[in-house]
């Protein structure tokens, strides 16, 4: 069965790399605009469905992985800052916080989906400026939610952080994803042996 990660995020290129099983990505055409009062986490869900669906309705006899994250504190979402300015009021605002982040994931081949939610915790240390601006000049983290890559040197921001998969605060859930690939009759580790 072909895999496809529906999905144009390097980030994620990168983790499903891991698990070594050949993949295509496809970029789903999705709108990503929240629906009036829609909480962070059926937000999340809602996505990694949508950009699943999306794509395995153009690719039948497919597994295709959906996925999207989304950051909340108290309760509020974090988008993606897209600027210096924006990143330095989004770490200012996150620091000495707990930010709450929502990894959805969906696989389906097109007649059944799995679904996930893994949640992530991270503290975030008390920041000053210099900190802020000096992490913002040399990661330029304006592509992620909350402005802080966890892979790199935005680890250094945190206090701690908590889940049941390290890999979620990425953007793929990789234990979850395994789970669900091998109810698909896709195990990762023996399909290493028809490579």
């Amino acid at each position: 069965m072909r895999l496809i990660l529906a999905s144009s995020s390097s980030y994620r290129q990168t983790m499903l790399a891991r698990l070594r099983i050949p993949y295509t990505a496809i970029a789903p055409n999705v709108d990503e605009t929240p629906f009036p009062g829609e909480n962070p986490a059926d937000l999340a869900l809602r996505l990694s469905i949508a950009k699943a669906s999306a794509v395995a309705g153009d690719h039948p006899n497919a597994l295709v992985i959906g996925s999207d994250q989304v950051a909340t504190i108290n309760g509020e979402p974090i988008g993606k800052a897209g600027s210096f300015e924006r990143a330095q009021i989004q770490l200012r605002q996150l620091s000495g916080q707990t930010v709450e982040f929502h990894s959805a994931l969906c696989v389906t081949d097109g007649r059944r989906r799995e679904t996930a939610d893994v949640l992530t915790y991270c503290q975030f240390r008390t920041l000053d400026d210099v900190e802020i601006d000096t992490y913002l000049r040399v990661e330029q983290p304006y592509d992620t939610a909350g402005s802080a890559k966890a892979e790199s040197l935005g680890i250094a921001l945190m206090e701690s952080m908590h889940s049941d998969d390290p890999t979620a605060i990425i953007g793929l859930p990789l234990i979850a994803l395994c789970r669900m690939l091998r109810s698909f009759g896709l195990n990762p580790i023996t399909s290493l042996e028809m490579l």
